[in-house]
C-alpha cells in the first residue's frame, strides 16, 4: 500500500521561505513521476510542481515559477518542495502524489496522495 507523508509545513510571514518533504513508502518510488498540489480554502485543488523520475524534468505552476523548486532524492525515498518568496496567496494545504503510472514524462493522473500539511502566509 503506498504511504505518502507531508512535513515542514507552518507560519511564515510573507516573503519568507518553508521547505516542504515528502516520505514515501510501498512503492518503486524512483519508478514515477511526483507531484505537489494545493488547496485553499474554498477553491479547488490546484497543481503546483511535478518531478520526474530520476529529477531530471520539471514542471510548474506559473503562480509559483521562479519562487519554488521541486527535488527528489531517490535513496531515501523522498520528495521536496523549496518555497521562497512566499505569498499569503500561497496559503493552503499542500499534497505530495505520485503519478498513477511508472516511468512517464509528463506526468498523467495523480492516483496516490498524503494526507496534506498546512501553509499559512501572512502579510
Amino acid at each position: 500500500q503506498v504511504q505518502l507523508v507531508e512535513s515542514g509545513g507552518g507560519l511564515v510571514q510573507a516573503g519568507g521561505s518553508l521547505r516542504l518533504s515528502c516520505a514515501a513508502s510501498g512503492l518503486i518510488f524512483g519508478s514515477y513521476a511526483m507531484g505537489w498540489f494545493r488547496q485553499a480554502p474554498g477553491k479547488e485543488r490546484e497543481f503546483v510542481a511535478a518531478i520526474s523520475t530520476n529529477g531530471a524534468l520539471s514542471n510548474y505552476a506559473d503562480s509559483v515559477k521562479g519562487r519554488f523548486t521541486v527535488s527528489r532524492d531517490n535513496a531515501k525515498n523522498a520528495v521536496s518542495l523549496q518555497m521562497n518568496s512566499l505569498k499569503p496567496e500561497d496559503t493552503a494545504i499542500y499534497y505530495c502524489a505520485a503519478d498513477l503510472a511508472r516511468l512517464r514524462w509528463p506526468p498523467g493522473k495523480f492516483g496516490s496522495w498524503g494526507q496534506g500539511t498546512q501553509v499559512t502566509v501572512f502579510s
